[in-house]
């Protein structure tokens, strides 16, 4: 998108997002096989996001929807951490435990989907003089 400019990411945060893009779990590749390419329902997803300090494992930015996936690696009051942080920066957080991504996919997509057609986002108001107020006058 021309003229948006981002900051840069933190080094650290960067490449801990890379090294996690090649080294994914088999419930990640199998839910990034059904997210990627616009796959679902025309959503963009991207994996192995970062949103520092933390890389969120799969987000969509049209609907606000952070998407990961648990597995004997995490643990309870880190992922409790996580979701506070995501949601304090108005993010929709599902979590999943691998083995309902690889064992119960369709359910897991119908959530996806709930959760990103269900999510109301409050629109930006106009500016002054713009709008319904501007054609009353």
């Amino acid at each position: 998108m021309p003229g948006r400019i981002n900051p840069p990411l933190p080094t650290r945060t960067r490449n801990h997002a890379k090294s996690l893009r090649q080294s994914r779990t088999d419930a990640e590749q199998a839910l990034w096989y059904r997210l990627r390419a616009a796959r679902l329902d025309g959503l963009k997803f991207r994996r192995q996001h970062p949103i520092p300090p933390y890389v969120a494992d799969f987000y969509c930015a049209a609907c606000k929807l952070v998407i990961e996936l648990d597995g004997s690696q995490h643990d309870d009051q880190m992922d409790r951490e996580r979701t506070r942080f995501f949601k304090a920066r108005g993010l929709e957080v599902l979590r999943f435990w691998d083995n309902e991504v690889l064992q119960q996919m369709e359910a897991v997509i119908e959530a996806i989907l709930r959760a990103a057609h269900d999510r109301t986002l409050t629109p930006t108001p106009l500016p002054e003089g713009e709008g319904l107020k501007s054609e009353e006058q």
